[in-house]
Formats: C-alpha cells, structure tokens, sequence
C-alpha cells in the first residue's frame, strides 16, 4: 500500500478551529488573536511548507496531497517549489479542469514532469461547491461539470500522446494539441467523486480512484460500484482512501489527542459549520456529514467513533475529508490492514499539525505498516 501525506497550503494548527472561518475563509485576525500562544494559526508559508515536505520525505511517504480552492495557496506553483526542496517525494497536485484549459494542463505536467524527474501526480477535482465554482467564472450545473471533465481529460490524455491531437466537443475544440515532449511516465490521474455522474468519467479515466474514508461496508461499495462500471478496465483502476489520523504509542493518548482537537467548541460553531456544508453539491461531502448527524446536537469524543477506530469527530468542523483513523500505532495499522483487504491500495493521511504529525506517523506508524508487509520498505 502506498501511504501518502498532505500539505496544509490554508493554514495549520494544533485545532480543528484554528485556520477557518465556517469552512470557506481565513480566521480573522482577532480570533487568531484570543488563542492561546500554541493555539496559534501557523501561516502557510513556503517554508513551513518545505519544512512538512522534507519530513514526509525523510519518512518514506510516498507523496504528499495539496489541495485545490479559494482559501489555499495554488498547487501547482507551491509544489514547483517544494520539488527542489526534495529529492525524492511525489507531488499529488489538485486543481479543477474549470480553471485552465487542458491543453495548458498537459503542457504544466509535462514540464513539472520532466523538471522533477517524474515525480508528479495529479488529482482533478470537478468540483461541488457552486459559490467556490463561481469565484472562477463556472456557471455550469453538476452534471455539466462531470460531462467537461471528462472531455478535459481525453484532450489531456490526447495532448501526451506525442502527434498532434484534434477533439470537438461540447467544452472543448483543440486542434493539433501536443507538448514540447510527453511526460515520461505520464503523471497517474486521480479522480474523486461519489454521484452518479461522476462514476461513469472515473470508471472510463482515473488511474486512481480516490474517495473519502466511510466505515469498510460502505468503502468496499464504492469499489464495487467502479469496479461494476469499469468493465474490463477495472484491473488497471487503482483505490485510494483519505484519512486523518491521529496515532500514538497507545490508544488511550491518541483518544485524549482527538479529544483535545474539539475541545472547546460548541454547537454555535459545528451548527454554522453544518449550515454551509449543507449547502453543498457534493455527494461526497454529504457522505461524510451523514456519518455524524446523530452527534451534532451533544457529544462525546467516543459518541463519534463510528467504526472502530474510525472517528467522524473532524466532520463537525471541517469540510472533505471529515474522518481520521484514532488509535494506538498497532489499531490504526489494524484499520489499515483491514481498507487494504477491501482493495484500496493507497491511503492519504493528514493531522494537526501536519509537521508534528508527520513525525508521530512517521516514527510510529509507518514502521508498523512496514513490519506487517503492508507498504514498501524505506531506503532513506
């Protein structure tokens, strides 16, 4: 299994409500300001970034996410720039096909390929927040979105192939797009989505499917369901899971660390927080909020533990991924071990904060993975 990290290009913090204002904006500077000093928002500076990038390397993650939106740092930029702060990490790039054109998209990767020495991977994001799809112009309806993305990642697909590719669709015409050479390897495309539009454009496109972390039962349905889609394709689809976690030398730190990661909000902030991701398009993101709806009104911190080890506690707060994996490095590796006898084969993980946590998954997790056979071996 190839076990990834994240990079926090909004902000980082030692709480689920440091960096955010609801889920759509930067905290203003008199909350920040009322925070204990350790509280505090840590900016994401490339710096700080680097600092995370060059821990997840020296770790032996495989890659690490960053993500795609408003309220981040670009990705493409921010990952150009780490690339030479490390020598080995992949970059898994987020960006929504509404924001450039695809053959503009396939001449950034080949470069940031070639550059890197074939260290990029991709993740496109069609997009569910239609205030977010706003801000950059898009106008069309859900469906609409997934019927573009996937005539985006045929021209991209198209553009790689080394002869002059002509397309005319209903998104996109392109005649005699190419690139200067084709990336070599082509960057692996991951393609998220939980709706019935997207499943047909992941099944026919992604290299990867990548879908939040649900309970196994629910999990091992969305592989099926790409997999029924798929057809003879099915066995070139890889799966991929996002987690937070939280791990510690034993269960009972990792449960008063998750603890300590909502305490002190109260249902003010998690109401207004629900309010807007209510408001959502993504069946994805209402996935994740089904999971804690029966805790919203009064909860304790084991009340949200839906699964075993599998805590809904950063859903109250925090849009996407809304789930983290909570235990002693040997029950995390456990759940772990379970997700990949359903299929999955790549797992991103993330914490508060991400340097820190970088470092507890990495001397603590990752070498119990390792013990098990459950990831590859590192060669530092």
């Amino acid at each position: 299994m190839l076990v990834h990290w994240f990079l926090p290009t909004a902000a980082d913090g030692r709480s689920l409500t440091v960096g955010t204002r609801g889920t759509h904006g930067p905290e203003d500077a008199q909350a920040q300001a009322a925070r204990p000093t350790a509280d505090r928002l840590r900016a994401p500076t490339l710096g700080y970034l680097a600092q995370i990038a060059r821990a997840a390397e020296s770790f032996g993650f495989d890659a690490v996410l960053t993500p795609t939106g408003t309220w981040c740092e670009d990705a493409w930029l921010t990952c150009a720039a780490l690339a030479h702060e490390t020598e080995r990490l992949k970059f898994l790039v987020a960006f929504r096909p509404n924001s450039l054109s695809p053959t503009l998209a396939a001449q950034q990767a080949s470069t940031f390929q070639r550059h890197s020495h074939g260290r990029l991977l991709l993740n496109v994001v069609t997009g569910g927040e239609r205030d977010e799809q706003a801000r950059f112009g898009d106008q069309l309806t859900k469906a609409a979105r997934y019927a573009r993305t996937e005539e985006f990642l045929t021209v991209l697909r198209g553009t790689w192939s080394g002869e002059p590719f002509d397309f005319k669709g209903e998104y996109y015409e392109v005649r005699g797009a190419t690139v200067l050479a084709p990336p070599a390897p082509p960057p692996r495309v991951y393609v998220v989505g939980s709706s019935p539009a997207a499943g047909p454009v992941i099944a026919r496109h992604a290299d990867t499917y990548l879908t939040f972390g649900e309970p196994p039962l629910q999990a091992a349905e969305k592989i099926a369901w790409i997999r029924g889609l798929a057809g003879e394709r099915a066995q070139r689809i890889r799966f991929g899971v996002r987690f937070h976690v939280v791990t510690r030398d034993t269960s009972a730190q990792a449960w008063a660390a998750a603890e300590r990661l909502i305490d002190g909000i109260d249902r003010t902030q998690v109401s207004r927080v629900q309010k807007i991701l209510a408001a959502s398009e993504s069946t994805g993101q209402a996935r994740m909020r089904a999971l804690h709806e029966q805790f919203r009104d009064g909860w304790k911190t084991s009340d949200l533990e839906i699964y075993p080890n599998v805590w809904a506690g950063v859903g109250l707060l925090r849009g996407g991924a809304g789930t983290a994996l909570v235990g002693s490095h040997s029950e995390v590796a456990d759940r772990i071990a379970e997700y990949a006898g359903l299929g999955f084969e790549e797992v991103i993980l993330s914490g508060f904060p991400h340097l820190e946590e970088a470092y507890t998954a990495g001397e603590g997790l990752l070498p119990e993975l390792r013990r098990r056979g459950l990831c590859p071996p590192h060669h530092p």
